[in-house]
């Protein structure tokens, strides 16, 4: 989810014959998903469910991230291991799979296994937005806590959460008792990243930093300045990892952006934290819900 894509011309719905440029309009499980075409852009389409930013592909293009905190993912991606090496990744969340696109791309032979909740979602993806051939990409039509928990032992060396359901995170994805279901999948060393939305006071953001570092080693933040400062609500990365987390690259990356972001590691994220103790599965809540307009598309 992202605020950082204009509406595109046009409601008119195509059955995928004749000009692949007409807008696709479909009723899926989570509300009404739009495809529009990027007019600047010949094979490049933004996809929303009532009216929120989904995501956006370029399929000319994976490498092409229109979205900053996926910008801030990839960037995560990028830095985790050796360049071109091939990684186990589990997506909780597909929307149109932008992140595997650009996984497939720069990590070639990469195994990915992504778990979206949405069949209705998956089927409009498949047959408008398909995968590169040789994209070793599966999707399965799951609950993401359900699955995660079903997941074998350490068989993920990344795991990203980018899962919202009318723009906020599942209650059963934001307590300690699922942090601990993301360590066990993950081998050892492995990383987790998550995208998560907040504004101050930043309870909800504080509180997944008291999870994850109940239970994981070392924690990072990524985001804008000015989200950090509690000036704007929205989007920041959580990283978790139980070894040392190399961010002197992904801080240059990141802070290289057209829109800028800083990573706070260290001393940083424990004391965004402060106060805030772990949620409970009996306790846990969704995050909060943005501000009219946050994620809108005008």
């Amino acid at each position: 989810m992202s605020d950082e894509r204009a509406d595109r011309q046009g409601d008119e719905e195509t059955d995928g014959q004749g000009d692949e440029r007409i807008p696709v309009i479909r009723e899926v499980g989570q509300g009404t998903a739009k495809l529009m075409p990027d007019v600047d852009r010949e094979r490049a389409w933004l996809l929303t469910v009532d009216g929120a930013p989904q995501s956006y592909v370029d399929l000319d293009d994976p490498q092409h991230l229109e979205f900053e905190y996926v910008r801030r993912l990839a960037h995560v991606l990028d830095c985790v291991a050796a360049p071109g090496l091939a990684l186990d990744l589990l997506h909780l969340g597909g929307g149109a799979l932008t992140l595997p696109r650009y996984a497939a791309v720069t990590r070639p032979g990469s195994r990915q296994q992504v778990v979206e909740f949405d069949a209705g979602l998956v089927d409009l993806v498949a047959a408008h937005l398909p995968v590169p051939r040789g994209a070793d990409i599966t999707v399965h039509v799951a609950d993401a806590r359900a699955w995660l928990e079903a997941a074998p032992a350490r068989s993920a060396d990344v795991l990203v959460a980018d899962v919202f359901g009318g723009a906020r995170v599942p209650a059963q994805l934001t307590s300690v008792e699922y942090a601990r279901q993301a360590a066990r999948v993950l081998r050892p060393g492995g990383l987790y990243a998550a995208n998560l939305a907040d504004g101050a006071p930043f309870d909800f953001l504080r509180a997944q930093l008291a999870n994850f570092g109940a239970v994981f080693r070392e924690l990072a933040l990524i985001a804008e300045p000015s989200v950090l400062r509690g000036r704007r609500f929205g989007n920041a990365v959580l990283l978790a990892c139980d070894a040392p987390l190399e961010v002197a690259a992904l801080a240059r990356r990141c802070a290289s952006d057209a829109f800028p972001a800083r990573v706070e590691y260290g001393d940083g994220p424990v004391r965004f934290a402060r106060g805030a103790l772990p949620v409970a599965d009996a306790d846990a809540v969704a995050s909060p819900p943005p501000p009219a307009g946050a994620f809108s598309l005008g």
